[in-house]
C-alpha cells in the first residue's frame, strides 16, 4: 500500500477537521445577496473587530479582496506602488489592469520589505500626460519573501508617508495572523495604519474557502457593490463562513506550531549539501531554498521528492518552496529532512559519476 504524501506545496491544502465540518453542517444560513446570512454576518463582525476596523466583507478568495481594494482606492488611469515580488503584482493575472484599468509601479524590496526612502520621489506630478499615483500596498507576511514579517516600524513609516502625501494604503494580509502568532503583536496594531486590510481563512487557519476585506464602513459598502460585479455575491454562504469562524476560534494560536515545524525543515535544508535557504532566516511557515544547479534543477528535485512521497513546488529554475500547516506533523517534517539529505547525496553521486565518465571519454 502506498504511503500518503506529505504535502508541503502550500498551507491551502489543508482539509477541514471533523469538528470544522460539523460546524459547517450546523451553520445557520440565509440569502446573503438578498438579505443577510447570519453566520456570514458574525464572521464579518468578528473579522472587523479582530482587525480594528469598522466593517468587513466575506469573499471567495484573497485575489478578489485584493482586487476590490485596488478598485475602491483607484480609478482607471491611476497607479499604485508595490513591492516587485508581491502577490497582487505576480499572482493575480494583473487583474488590476484587466478589470480596473489601474497600473502598478513596482519597487524592489529586500525579501519583500520596502523602505520609505525607496518610495520618496515616486509620486507622479499632477500632469495630464501621466498616471496618477494613488495608493501603496504591502504584503504581510510576504509569500515570495519566504514568509517574511514586515517590521512594524517600517510599515508605520510607509503608511505615515503615504497618508501625508494623500495616498491610500492597503495591506494584503493573507497570512497576517502568522505575523501575529510569531510576534505577539495583535492584528489590530498591524492593521491600524492601513485604510483596508485583507485576510485569508483558507491558508494557515485551515478553513476550506474564503477571505475578508476590512476597512471603513463606507468603503466596505462600496466593496459590496464591486463584489457583486465580480461575481462574488454568495447566497447561503454561511456554510463556508462557519468554517472560517471555526478557524478563527480554534486555529489562530496553533499557528506557532507551523512555525516550529518550518524550523525543522529549515535545519534540514542547512544540513543538506547543495541546498541553500533563501532567505536564511525563517520567520513563519514558509521555507524557500535554492538548489545548486550542479546538483539538479528545481523541477528535477521536486520530481524526486514526489517519488519519496513529498510534495513541493518549484518557484523558479533553481528555487523550491515548502509550506507547513496543520495537516503536517513534526515527525513528517523530520522525515522530509532525511529525504532532503538522501536526495542531495544521490544527486551528488550522480554528478561525480557523470564527471568521471566524461573524463574517460
Amino acid at each position: 500500500m502506498n504511503q500518503p504524501y506529505i504535502d508541503l506545496r502550500s498551507d491551502t491544502v489543508t482539509k477541514p477537521s471533523p469538528a470544522m465540518r460539523a460546524a459547517m453542517a450546523d451553520a445557520e444560513v440565509g440569502d446573503d445577496v438578498i438579505d443577510i446570512d447570519p453566520t456570514t454576518e458574525r464572521l464579518q463582525q468578528l473579522t472587523a473587530d479582530l482587525l480594528g476596523k469598522e466593517a468587513a466583507i466575506f469573499m471567495p478568495s484573497g485575489s478578489m479582496t485584493n482586487q476590490i481594494a485596488v478598485r475602491i482606492h483607484c480609478k482607471p488611469g491611476d497607479e499604485f506602488l508595490c513591492d516587485a515580488g508581491c502577490h497582487i503584482y505576480n499572482y493575480e493575472q494583473a487583474a488590476f489592469a484587466q478589470l480596473s484599468g489601474v497600473a502598478a509601479r513596482t519597487v524592489e524590496g529586500e525579501g519583500g520589505v520596502l523602505q520609505v526612502d525607496q518610495l520618496r520621489g515616486l509620486i507622479r506630478p499632477n500632469n495630464e500626460h501621466m498616471v496618477r499615483t494613488r495608493m501603496v500596498t504591502l504584503e504581510n507576511t510576504h509569500n515570495r519573501g519566504g514568509g517574511r514579517i514586515q517590521p512594524l516600524e517600517t510599515v508605520q513609516h510607509i503608511c505615515h508617508w503615504a497618508h501625508s502625501n494623500g495616498l491610500r494604503t492597503h495591506l494584503d494580509g493573507a497570512r497576517l495572523l502568522n505575523a501575529v502568532a510569531a510576534t505577539g503583536i495583535d492584528a489590530a496594531t498591524w492593521s491600524a495604519c492601513f485604510d483596508t486590510v485583507s485576510v485569508c481563512f483558507s491558508k494557515g487557519l485551515g478553513a476550506p474557502v474564503g477571505s475578508a476585506l476590512a476597512g471603513p464602513r463606507e468603503m466596505i459598502q462600496e466593496a459590496r457593490r464591486h463584489r457583486k460585479l465580480f461575481g462574488g455575491g454568495m447566497r447561503q454562504c454561511g456554510i463556508i463562513a462557519a468554517g472560517a469562524l471555526y478557524a478563527l476560534d480554534h486555529n489562530r494560536e496553533r499557528l506557532v506550531e507551523d512555525h516550529e515545524k518550518a524550523q525543522i525543515l529549515a535545519e534540514g535544508v542547512r544540513q543538506a549539501e547543495g541546498l541553500t535557504l533563501t532567505p536564511d532566516t525563517i520567520d513563519t511557515n514558509i521555507v524557500i531554498f535554492r538548489v545548486d544547479p550542479q546538483v539538479a534543477t528545481a523541477a528535477e528535485f521536486v520530481s524526486r521528492l514526489k517519488d519519496e512521497n513529498v510534495l513541493a513546488l518549484s518557484t523558479s529554475l533553481t528555487h523550491i518552496r515548502l509550506v507547513t500547516h496543520l495537516d503536517v506533523t513534526r515527525e513528517q517534517c523530520q522525515l522530509v529532512t532525511n529525504v532532503l539529505a538522501r536526495l542531495t547525496d544521490s544527486f551528488k553521486r550522480r554528478s561525480r559519476t557523470s564527471s568521471v565518465l566524461n573524463s574517460v571519454t
